[in-house]
C-alpha cells in the first residue's frame, strides 16, 4: 500500500478571515481519510488567539506555527519545517501567504507547490504583483476560491491552463438538525456574521434596518464579529444616529454562530467584496433565508429568487426592500430557506471540497492521472 501524500497547508494565524478557516477543514477532513498525510503551518500573528491553538491541538489537528514578526523570519522557519515533515505538495492560502509559503516551498525544493486565492481583490503592489507572477511560473496549480476569483486570477496574469476553481465547503456537522427549527418558529430577525473591516457593509445593513424600522417592521439585528474597534465604533454609533441601537446587538466574536443562525430567520451578507463566504454558506445550511449583496463570489453562491436574494452593492433601500419582502411573506421566505440549506447540503459541504483539493494533491504526487486540474474545473462550472 502507498504511503499517503504529504501535504501542508499553510496560512495566515490571524483566524479573522476564511483563508484560516478553509485550511483547518481541509486538514480536518483529510486526517478522516488515509490517502493525504496533512499538516496546518500558521504564520502567528500579534492577534493569534492562543486559546484557539489550544483547542485545535486538542482536536488533534496536526499543527505548527512560524514567526511572523518579519517575512524572512517567515520563510526561513516554515523552509526547516518542510524539511522536517518533507511534503510532496504545499499549498499556501491567502494573500500574502501565499508569497512568503511558495518561497519557503522553494528553499527547501517541496516538488510540488500549489497557490490559492481567497478574495477578489487584495492589496496587491506593483512590486507584489511581479512576485506573484514570478512564482505562478514555478506553482504547479494556481486556485481561486470561486469562478470570480479565478477569473481575477487570470486578469492578474495568472496561466490560464493552470488556474482552476475549486469553490470552498464548510463542516455542515452543526447544521445537522436544522429541520427541528422550523422556520416560522424562529425569531424574525437578521444574523449578519462579518469581521468588522473595510471590506464588509455593515453600514448599508444598518440604513436598510432603519429604513424598515420606518415602515413598521422593528427587528432584531445581531452582528457577531471580530476585527478593530476603529471599525466597530463609528458603526455603533450610526445606529444610536438611525435611532435603531436598541435593535442591534454587537456581540463581538462568540462560539454559537450555528447555534444563532439556527434561532433566527435571515441571514445577511451586506459586502464589497468577496472570495466565497462561509458565513453565508453557513447561514444556507442553518435554513436561513438568505439575502447577499450582488458581488462576485456571492452571485456564485446565491441565484437569485430561486435560494435567496441578492441585491445591488452599497443599495440600503434594494436591501430594506428584499428584507421586507421577506418579513412580510413568510411563505416565500421559507421556501427559499429550504432551497438555500438544500444547495448547501448538495454543493457547499466540507468533504466535497475536500475530495477536490485531495483529487489535486494525489495527481500532483503521480498517484492519479493529472488531467491538468480538469476535476476540479469541471466540479465548479
Amino acid at each position: 500500500m502507498s504511503a499517503p501524500v504529504r501535504v501542508l497547508h499553510f496560512v495566515t494565524g490571524g483566524f479573522s478571515g476564511g483563508a484560516t478557516q478553509v485550511a483547518i477543514q481541509l486538514v480536518e477532513a483529510a486526517r478522516a481519510g488515509g490517502a493525504i498525510e496533512p499538516l496546518l503551518v500558521l504564520r502567528r500573528k500579534r492577534r493569534t488567539p492562543p486559546e484557539r491553538i489550544a483547542q485545535l491541538r486538542a482536536r488533534g489537528v496536526p499543527l505548527a506555527l512560524v514567526p511572523g514578526w518579519s517575512h524572512l523570519a517567515t520563510v526561513l522557519a516554515l523552509a526547516g519545517l518542510c524539511r522536517q515533515f518533507r511534503p510532496d505538495v504545499l499549498i499556501a492560502h491567502g494573500y500574502s501567504e501565499h508569497l512568503w509559503g511558495r518561497y519557503a516551498g522553494l528553499l527547501a525544493q517541496v516538488p510540488h507547490l500549489v497557490h490559492v486565492e481567497h478574495n477578489t481583490r487584495e492589496r496587491y503592489t506593483r512590486w507584489r504583483l511581479a512576485q506573484t507572477r514570478w512564482l505562478a511560473r514555478r506553482t504547479d496549480r494556481i486556485v481561486g476560491c470561486s469562478e470570480g476569483v479565478r477569473q481575477v486570477l487570470l486578469a492578474m496574469g495568472m496561466p490560464a491552463g493552470r488556474t482552476l476553481a475549486i469553490p470552498n465547503g464548510i463542516d455542515l456537522t452543526p447544521f445537522a438538525q436544522a429541520e427541528a427549527h422550523p422556520h416560522a418558529a424562529r425569531i424574525p430577525g437578521i444574523v449578519m456574521v462579518a469581521r468588522f473591516s473595510r471590506q464588509k457593509d455593515h453600514a448599508t445593513l444598518l440604513r436598510a434596518v432603519a429604513l424598515l424600522a420606518a415602515r413598521g417592521l422593528r427587528v432584531p439585528v445581531q452582528l457577531p464579529g471580530g476585527g478593530k474597534a476603529l471599525h466597530r465604533k463609528p458603526l455603533e454609533r450610526l445606529a444610536a444616529e438611525l435611532g435603531i441601537a436598541a435593535q442591534v446587538e454587537f456581540p463581538g466574536v462568540v462560539r454559537d454562530v450555528p447555534q444563532r443562525l439556527l434561532a433566527h430567520q435571515l441571514c445577511v451578507l451586506s459586502t464589497h467584496y468577496e472570495g466565497m463566504p462561509l458565513a453565508l454558506l453557513e447561514g444556507m445550511a442553518a435554513g436561513c433565508a438568505v439575502v447577499g449583496s450582488a458581488v462576485p463570489g456571492v452571485r456564485e453562491v446565491i441565484a437569485d429568487g430561486v435560494d435567496g436574494l441578492l441585491v445591488p452593492e452599497g443599495d440600503a433601500e434594494a436591501l430594506a426592500q428584499a428584507l421586507e419582502r421577506l418579513l412580510r411573506d413568510p411563505a416565500l421566505a421559507a421556501r427559499l430557506a429550504a432551497q438555500a440549506r438544500a444547495t448547501a447540503l448538495r454543493e457547499y459541504g466540507r468533504e466535497r471540497m475536500h475530495r477536490r483539493y485531495a483529487q489535486l494533491c494525489l495527481a500532483l504526487a503521480g498517484r492519479v492521472p493529472d488531467a491538468e486540474g480538469g476535476e476540479a474545473d469541471a466540479a465548479s462550472a
